[in-house]
């Protein structure tokens, strides 16, 4: 069982890091140029999710060296070990650069609070599977969200792109961990980028 968790999460980290890698826009986010908040009627800048992250942050850092097939499932140190990676894991830093933007970032849905008017209330992560049928990824990679209108027509694990501002709050659900809020101003189905577009 222990085993199996620990492959769960390393998968989900190579899942995060694969996503994160995704060219959602020609060129990269220069945090230099993203200072200061967003001012109302901002554009939102379409980001990847290795954005959130603090630039050489690992979340993996403390567990160098450790044989996980040593560790039997009852054991003490497996256990305690276990225990630490989720702490590491909900306690993940973000990057501060990016409190107050304005952005556009797509991802999958985690509902948290539906209803017949629409979805009021999700978890956005940056793969399939996250917080459902796999580990919750770290909290800088999980967005709580709640529309500024309720998300119509949307299901758990729907790709779409959300845009609104970027707000640090460290929210614990039912289903994970989140480092970042948004009161997200559009809620769209997901569709690739066209080329040329920010």
């Amino acid at each position: 069982m222990l085993r199996k968790y620990f492959l769960l999460v390393g998968l989900s980290l190579l899942s995060w890091r694969a996503w994160a890698q995704v060219p959602a826009t020609p060129g990269p986010v220069h945090p230099g140029s993203l200072q200061g908040r967003a001012q109302p009627g901002a554009a939102f800048r379409t980001i990847k999710w290795d954005a959130l992250v603090p630039p050489n942050w690992n979340p993996m850092a403390e567990f160098k060296g450790v044989n996980f097939d040593l560790l039997d499932d009852g054991d003490p140190r497996a256990i305690a070990m276990l225990k630490k990676l989720r702490e590491v894991w909900d306690s993940a830093p973000v990057h501060t650069a990016m409190v107050g933007q304005a952005v556009r970032i797509p991802g999958y849905i985690v509902p948290l609070e539906d209803s017949k008017e629409g979805m009021k209330e999700f978890l956005l992560v940056p793969y399939f599977g996250a917080c459902i049928h796999s580990p919750p990824p770290p909290a800088n990679q999980i967005i709580h969200v709640k529309p500024q209108q309720p998300a119509r027509g949307m299901r758990s694990m729907d790709a779409v792109w959300i845009s609104g501002v970027l707000e640090h709050d460290r929210i614990d659900t039912h289903m994970g961990v989140s480092g970042w809020t948004m009161a997200a101003q559009r809620v769209e189905r997901y569709e690739e980028p066209q080329p040329g577009r920010r």
